[in-house]
C-alpha cells in the first residue's frame, strides 16, 4: 500500500469529537485534550469565532485537526447544520462533548423571565437539541459526554434556574443510556466543582476565591485540564464499560 493510501486510511479512521462551547475555558481545554489525544476536534462556538478559530490553528499547529463551526446550541436548525458540516468534512461523528452553557445566578425571588429562559434555552434545549441530533447520527460505538454541574447535589441559594436546568441534562443523559441499546454507544455526564476559568474568576474579590478553593478537601480550584481529563478518560477506550453515570470531578466538595 503506498503512504498516499495509508494517509487517507488513517484520516478515514479517525475519531470525530463535536465539543460544544470549545472557543474557551473548559470547552478550549476539553477540543486540546481530544486533539492531543488523537481525535479530529469540531470546535463549536457561538460567538468567539477569533478565539476559535486560533484554537484550530493551535491544534493544528500540534499536529492535530480540527475545524471551527458557528452554531448556538439554541437554534434546532444550527445543531443540524454542525453535524452536517462535520460530516461533510469528516464522513461522521463519533463523540459528542456538550459543554456550552451559561449561568446566571438570583435568588428565585429575584429571578426573571429572561434568566430563565436563556439558561433553559441554552443549558436544557440546548443539550436536548445536540443529543437528539447525535442519536440520529452518531456512528455505532460512539460516546456522548454531557456536562452538568456539582451544584446539583450542593443546590446553593441562588443557583435554583441553573442547577434546575443541569438537573434536567443528567436526567436526558439517563434515558438516552437506554434508548442506545443495540448501538454500542455510551452517555455520561462530567458534573465539574469551581474551576479556574477567566470567566468564572472573572470579578470575584480574591477571598472569595480562596474560599471556593478550600471548599474541596484537596484545598485548590479545579483546573479546565482537570475537567478535560475526565472527559477524555469516558471518550477514550479506558472508558467503554462506563455507561450512564455522572462524574464528578470537584476535588471532593460533594
Amino acid at each position: 500500500m503506498s503512504n498516499t493510501q495509508n494517509s487517507t486510511q488513517a484520516k478515514s479512521n479517525q475519531q470525530v469529537a463535536i465539543v460544544t462551547g470549545a472557543s474557551r475555558g473548559i470547552g478550549a481545554a476539553i477540543a486540546r485534550r481530544l486533539a492531543q489525544d488523537g481525535f479530529t476536534v469540531v470546535v463549536n462556538y457561538a460567538g468567539s469565532a477569533r478565539e476559535a478559530e486560533a484554537l484550530v490553528a493551535e491544534i493544528e499547529a500540534a499536529g492535530g485537526r480540527a475545524i471551527p463551526e458557528q452554531a448556538d446550541v439554541a437554534d434546532p436548525a444550527a445543531v443540524a447544520r454542525m453535524f452536517g458540516a462535520a460530516e461533510a468534512a469528516f464522513g461522521g461523528v463519533d463523540v459528542l462533548v456538550n459543554n456550552a452553557g451559561i449561568m446566571k445566578l438570583a435568588k428565585l425571588a429575584d429571578s426573571d423571565d429572561a434568566l430563565f429562559d436563556s439558561q433553559v434555552a441554552i443549558n436544557l434545549k440546548g443539550t436536548f437539541n445536540t443529543m437528539r441530533e447525535a442519536s440520529r447520527r452518531l456512528r455505532n460505538g460512539g460516546r456522548v459526554i454531557n456536562l452538568s454541574s456539582s451544584v446539583v447535589g450542593l443546590y446553593q441559594p441562588a443557583y435554583a434556574v441553573y442547577a434546575a436546568t443541569k438537573a434536567g441534562v443528567e436526567a436526558m443523559t439517563h434515558v438516552m443510556t437506554k434508548e442506545m441499546r443495540g448501538r454500542n454507544i455510551t452517555v455520561n455526564v462530567v458534573a465539574p466543582g469551581p474551576t479556574a476559568t477567566a470567566l468564572f474568576l472573572d470579578g470575584k474579590p480574591q477571598e472569595v476565591i480562596d474560599n471556593l478553593a478550600r471548599l474541596a478537601p484537596l484545598e485548590r480550584l479545579g483546573a479546565p485540564e482537570d475537567i478535560a481529563s475526565a472527559v477524555a478518560f469516558l471518550a477514550g477506550p479506558d472508558g467503554a464499560w462506563v455507561n450512564g453515570q455522572t462524574l464528578r470531578v470537584n476535588g471532593g466538595i460533594i
